[in-house]
């Protein structure tokens, strides 16, 4: 290995670190702007401001281990939302490093990218969850997608408006990056992962999952720079479907049996991120903030 899972030993690598903080915040500046955006929510409730909160981690030896920007928002569109950045790096544990590309001869590992997380209080405006990432170890990668969970029924069918425009939206990401992005085999990857096999049923509607991605095939990633084009295509795309989505859905009126239905739905989410989601595993065995691991969860579900 050349030394590049060290912080500051590959450039490109703290570039990717940038940009990822950079999405963060306009994801931030985004969603803060629709909260300001729609005053008629009923019931009344103040427009919400994201907290953002650093936070840091020693890796498992006792040395520092990156950290990260966890951003929490509770408003009037918004429930819940979380938006947040890490550079982590370090070592990853003998028993998890067996299972990460590149590292079980060498545990060494760097990480960064963005997690969001949008829980609406509209049982109309479908919950999001988006994240894009860089990973090294004696390898490189980028991994993330984007995927969309309806909390009714009635609308977790592909022909609903808002299903249509977030696949034509990914669909579209993909499309401008030929021979790095395939939008059928992604959102074919997404079916099958954000799919819960002990209810034998999807999680939502998909959108497209891509995880190992790297265009070259070589340990060092010489297609990175048209790797990385397609991840921020991903990012500013999810920024500029979902505010659209938002918009179509938030000042619709809704009543206490969707209210009930939306967290029946939460509820399956919660049995997802808990019993298979890589994300929340990859925290818990990084040492990550907890706060913003847990963060995915709703602030109100149920099982009947």
């Amino acid at each position: 290995m050349s030394g590049a899972a060290e912080p500051g030993a590959d450039p490109r690598l703290a570039a990717a670190a940038d940009w990822f903080g950079g999405l963060q915040l306009r994801i931030v500046a985004a969603m803060e702007g629709l909260e300001r955006e729609f005053g008629d929510v009923d019931p009344p409730r103040e427009p919400g401001r994201f907290a953002i909160e650093p936070w840091s981690r020693t890796d498992a030896g006792g040395a520092p281990g990156g950290g990260g920007r966890m951003a929490m928002l509770r408003g009037r569109l918004f429930e819940k939302m979380g938006a947040h950045c890490s550079t982590v790096f370090g070592a990853f544990p003998p028993e998890f490093a067996k299972d990460i590309p590149g590292a079980a001869a060498d545990p060494r590992f760097w990480a960064a990218g963005v997690s969001v997380i949008a829980h609406p209080w509209s049982p109309h405006v479908p919950t999001v969850h988006m994240n894009v990432r860089l990973v090294r170890t004696t390898k490189l990668w980028f991994g993330g997608g984007a995927d969309l969970t309806p909390m009714l029924d009635a609308r977790r069918v592909e022909s609903d408006p808002d299903a249509v425009l977030f696949h034509a939206a990914m669909r579209a990401a993909c499309a401008r990056h030929p021979g790095v992005a395939d939008a059928d085999r992604f959102e074919a990857w997404c079916d099958e992962y954000f799919f819960l096999r002990h209810r034998n049923e999807r999680r939502g509607i998909g959108g497209i999952f891509f995880d190992h991605l790297n265009s070259a095939g070589d340990s060092d990633n010489s297609a990175f720079d048209a790797d990385f084009a397609f991840v921020r295509d991903v990012g500013d795309s999810f920024i500029a479907v979902y505010s659209d989505i938002v918009r179509r859905n938030a000042s619709q009126p809704w009543s206490l049996r969707e209210r009930e239905e939306q967290c029946v739905r939460r509820g399956r989410y919660v049995e997802f991120n808990l019993l298979y989601d890589r994300g929340t595993i990859f925290g818990l065995k990084t040492g990550g903030n907890i706060a913003s691991i847990l963060s995915s969860m709703p602030p109100e579900a149920r099982w009947p």
